[in-house]
């Protein structure tokens, strides 16, 4: 049986240490009973070890090499491998509705979309685990007050418990990778209401961060069409911290702020 060769434009890293495979497979036990999705199988080094758990499973491969792979070498897994692009997906229709384990050696390149999508259907994914980048990984995990604490820290922690499980070396991939690897858990923290608007928290997140070493005064400005109407607003206790500085209770409140202030201009101070 022919190899599949890695494609670069994919991001392919196939994994070659089947002990490391095994040790992936079984994060999903932490959330049973329910089916596993996995992305971006590849050879299917991952895949052979969740077969074995007896649950439900699918797997997502945009390569057509790999899914032609996958057919021959797992002829039981056929009715069950979709050939697509996952960040494309409706992930409503894979089980019917019901909720499932995301896992995966999730291509580095799109890690964080895949991660964006995940929130984007967190009711449906109580638990995602699998093989990242090791900085991404990091930055996910990250408490408040380290450099790493980020977007894709207070996003994800919002709706997640994040485990930065175990790290990988470079060596055990074909071809390594420049950088190390690592592997992570994430499970839905029980929060069902974040207490504010989403969209809004989503918005407020990403601009401060991306202004990260600025104090929310200056960073949070973009969100307003005429800063001098609301001097009052970024004179606040809050607007001296920086973005790193604040916990996710503290960026709730925060956009609750913002929303009231934005509100409050809209109806005329009211």
């Amino acid at each position: 049986m022919r190899q599949v060769r890695p494609k670069k434009n994919l991001g392919q890293h196939f994994l070659t240490d089947l002990n490391i495979a095994k040790a992936i497979a079984d994060t999903v036990d932490a959330c049973p009973g329910i089916p596993v999705l996995e992305v971006g199988p590849g050879m299917g080094v991952l895949t052979q070890y969740l077969m074995s758990k007896g649950r439900e499973l699918k797997v997502v491969e945009i390569d057509a090499e790999s899914v032609a792979y996958l057919k021959e070498k797992y002829p039981g897994l056929r009715q069950s491998i979709v050939g697509e692009d996952f960040l494309r997906m409706d992930l409503n229709g894979l089980f019917g509705g019901r909720p499932f384990v995301l896992t995966g050696n999730y291509p580095y390149d799109i890690s964080s979309q895949i991660f964006f999508k995940m929130l984007d259907n967190k009711d449906l994914i109580p638990c995602c685990t699998g093989m990242i980048q090791r900085e991404v990984a990091l930055r996910m995990a990250s408490a408040p007050g380290n450099k790493a604490y980020g977007i894709l820290s207070v996003l994800i922690q919002a709706w997640y418990d994040v485990e930065y499980l175990f790290t990988v070396d470079e060596n055990v991939f074909n071809p390594p990778p420049k950088v190390k690897s690592a592997v992570i858990r994430m499970t839905r923290n029980g929060v069902d209401d974040l207490g504010c608007d989403w969209p809004l928290f989503r918005r407020v997140v990403k601009t401060v961060f991306n202004q990260r070493r600025k104090m929310l005064r200056v960073s949070l400005k973009q969100l307003f069409p005429d800063v001098r109407a609301h001097a009052a607003f970024f004179s606040g206790g809050m607007m001296t911290l920086r973005p790193e500085q604040l916990s996710i209770s503290q960026f709730v409140e925060l956009t609750n702020l913002v929303g009231d202030e934005m509100g409050a201009v809209a109806t005329g101070g009211e």
